[in-house]
């Protein structure tokens, strides 16, 4: 195994185009993976591109129109950081990825393109209608998320960062796990919510994560809650919203058992965002 730690982002750049290598930043899942492998029997180890040197990747920052998340910034720095609540939902997901040990190492953008169904965080993304960057070109997420663990990062590209759009609203996140803390979803909710002096829904912006190989938007859900009071929203959430999703049965829960803690997460967060007691639709 050979171990690359560049100080400069062109540097690093250079190394992912010339070599054949994964990308580390702050390890919670490439550690882990590593280990699967072996349990399974494999005993060998990829070429190492350890980015926490590169001091350019890290922050999170306000650039005018839009949020700036660097790919070293952590969990710990976005739980902490002074953001509007639009972000809301972000920082919650935060709050519920592992323990503080792995919010105090683990990135947004780590989550982001280790892709899997239950990551916390991508929901969040694509309700806030965030952009992937990447040298040269940007991603939005709904593209940035092509399958099960699957992205649109080429062999040679790197992500920089994570850019969220300054938009008026709110964010809700919603988790369903086996227990409160520590643990992978069985279902999950972002909403992202703009609404009226009149508490009016302007636009709603809902994603649905462990309920299909990528998370999903509820685009029929979204349309039909358009100039509905915020309140009357949570009833209004109805199993055929949920048509774009697509549960598998697991040892966490069944297909079923998926849909109806969605259908009740969603309806939560915006009952959440209204001030209600939860609504429960399921």
């Amino acid at each position: 195994m050979r171990y690359f730690r560049p100080t400069s982002l062109i540097d690093a750049l250079a190394i992912r185009r010339d070599h054949a290598v994964t990308v580390l930043a702050g390890g919670t899942d490439v550690y882990p993976a590593a280990a699967t492998r072996r349990a399974w029997g494999d005993p060998s180890h990829p070429d190492i591109l350890d980015i926490s040197g590169v001091a350019e990747l890290r922050g999170i920052a306000d650039e005018g129109d839009h949020w700036r998340i660097g790919a070293l910034a952590t969990w710990t720095d976005l739980i902490r950081a002074d953001l509007p609540p639009l972000l809301d939902g972000l920082k919650a997901a935060g709050r519920a990825v592992g323990g503080v040990q792995i919010q105090n190492r683990g990135t947004l953008v780590g989550n982001a393109c280790t892709a899997s169904p239950a990551g916390d965080g991508i929901p969040n993304l694509l309700a806030l209608d965030a952009v992937v960057a990447l040298p040269g070109r940007e991603v939005a997420a709904q593209d940035f998320f092509t399958g099960y663990r699957a992205t649109a990062v080429g062999p040679h590209d790197l992500v920089t960062a994570i850019r969220i759009p300054k938009r008026p609203g709110r964010g809700r996140f919603e988790k369903l796990g086996a227990r409160r803390y520590l643990v992978i979803s069985i279902a999950m909710t972002g909403l992202a919510v703009e609404t009226d002096p009149a508490g009016r829904i302007v636009q709603a912006r809902i994603a649905v994560g462990a309920c299909a190989a990528v998370a999903r938007r509820l685009p029929a859900l979204e349309a039909d809650l358009a100039g509905v009071p915020l309140a009357e929203a949570p009833g209004l959430v109805a199993e055929p919203h949920l048509a774009g999703l697509s549960p598998i049965d697991d040892v966490r829960a069944s297909a079923a058992y998926r849909l109806a803690a969605a259908r009740t997460l969603v309806a939560d967060a915006l009952a959440g965002l209204a001030g209600s007691p939860a609504a429960r639709a399921a």
